[in-house]
């Protein structure tokens, strides 16, 4: 969801900058930044404390972050081709679920005020506190993306539907550590990294994809008939 659906990447990156600037740190740089996307709020803070040796602990760099990014989610908007999308698959009555490390509150607070676009997804939403992925088992594993696909077919099975399949699936991703996790799903990968994050890697992101799917430079450029949609 974010940075792929939303801009909220970027106000992560306003967040954290916010908070090094205190330490007379900073600002975040996507070298640091590629490391932490799609990962869970505590770990994530954990690797910029680490990395910038800020004299604080996670629990009291979450409580400043918490405060910053109260002020900034009024600020989420989709991204290009995002709401396109969306809409096109639910015109299309096309199987779909969200799967973000985003916990349940931070996620109300991202999309409460774009909840015609995410009402698409109904029931089929799993966040990064979610009990149904086991301890330890975020991105960069693959198990939000079978909690995903589990939360898609029991709706299937109900309807006596048969099951979708992992290698079915297309799963659109921004950041490294869930790529790895989409990877190794199973599935087709769909990556839109940042134009900095790519200048990171420096042309290491097509060693990465290889034969497992494609990378875009935004959701406008996902060739819907090629897959099928």
């Amino acid at each position: 969801m974010d940075g792929t659906l939303l801009n909220t990447e970027d106000l992560y990156t306003e967040c954290a900058s916010e908070i090094l600037a205190e330490y007379g740190k900073g600002p975040l740089t996507w070298d640091v930044k590629i490391k932490l996307q799609g990962r869970s709020g505590p770990e994530a803070n954990r690797l910029v404390i680490e990395h910038y040796e800020l004299p604080i602990s996670v629990e009291d760099y979450i409580e400043k972050s918490l405060k910053i990014q109260a002020t900034k989610w009024p600020r989420a908007r989709f991204l290009p081709g995002a709401w396109e999308l969306l809409q096109y698959l639910k015109e299309k009555d096309i199987p779909i679920a969200l799967g973000t490390s985003s916990n349940k509150i931070n996620y109300h607070r991202k999309v409460s005020h774009l909840s015609p676009g995410f009402e698409i997804f109904g029931e089929h939403v799993v966040l990064g506190d979610d009990t149904r992925i086991p301890p330890g088992k975020g991105k960069p594993h693959p198990h939000i993306w079978y909690t995903c696909l589990g939360s898609l077919n029991s709706e299937r099975q109900e309807k006596d539907l048969p099951p979708i399949a992992p290698e079915e699936c297309l799963i659109f991703e921004d950041g490294l550590p869930g790529v790895e996790s989409a990877i190794a799903s199973g599935a087709t990968v769909i990556w839109i990294p940042d134009k900095k994050a790519i200048e990171v890697m420096d042309g290491k992101h097509h060693d990465i994809i290889r034969d497992y799917g494609e990378v875009l430079p935004s959701l406008e450029h996902f060739d819907k008939e090629k897959y099928g949609l």
